[in-house]
């Protein structure tokens, strides 16, 4: 029976040399940031040893986590599930795995990538199948750097705004004013609860957070609270 990883229809590419492209995108600023648009996947083969490339946009760990589980679903056989991810903006948060493949060989040559394609909120997860010819460290750094690249190649990278969270409540009748601000200046809904007493999470892009605060405090009745990280 024929599995379906991905809702959305992927482009697959499958190279067996080192020749790389370039992946072009702007530089973060203060107020925005780039990431990938959409899940990709790459493929690459080195003397028989199969590397697949799963890129994920990814907005938390916890998202991390379910990724990483449905590719192992996908590919309980494979000998490697190595990986890298990047979340925010302060450089801080990251993570990379080998998976038992030699120290540094895999998670740092994902993560490599990652920085050198300037995007964030984004995981990389290498699954490999092994070809029975050892690769040795250089092979492995090549491969894995390879596979990581290329599924960064191909999903469209955007650039985004750095958004401030806050939660916001008020009564369902300032529904519609709430709203108004919510789409005039790009804010972001990230979660609601709709009843007669309504709860909002909302992103607030950083340049627009002063315009949005002071059209909602003219809200009578509207609380307004930061989230912190």
């Amino acid at each position: 029976m024929n599995k379906t990883f991905f809702p959305i229809k992927l482009r697959f590419i499958n190279i067996q040399n080192n020749r790389l492209l370039t992946l072009n995108s702007e530089f973060m600023s203060p107020d925005s940031y780039n990431t990938i648009e959409k899940p990709s996947v790459a493929q690459y083969k080195d003397r028989g040893s199969k590397f697949i490339a799963y890129a994920f946009p990814i907005r938390d760990v916890n998202e991390f986590k379910r990724k990483l589980t449905v590719v192992k679903k996908e590919h309980p056989k494979a000998t490697h599930h190595c990986f890298a991810y990047r979340i925010g903006l302060d450089g801080n948060n990251f993570r990379v795995s080998d998976d038992g493949e030699p120290s540094g060989s895999a998670g740092r040559p994902i993560l490599g990538q990652i920085d050198n394609g300037q995007v964030t909120n984004v995981l990389i997860v290498v699954v490999r199948y092994f070809g029975g010819t050892l690769l040795g460290v250089p092979g492995l750094i090549n491969a894995y750097k390879t596979a990581a690249s290329l599924s960064l190649q191909i999903t469209p990278i955007v650039q985004k705004p750095v958004l401030i969270n806050y939660r916001l409540q008020f009564d369902y009748t300032q529904m519609n004013e709430v709203m108004k601000i919510v789409k005039q200046f790009d804010c972001v809904v990230m979660e609601q609860e709709v009843q007669l007493f309504c709860v909002m999470m909302i992103g607030i892009p950083i340049k627009n957070r002063e315009n949005v605060l002071g059209k909602l405090k003219e809200l009578k009745g509207v609380e307004v609270e930061k989230v912190e990280p």
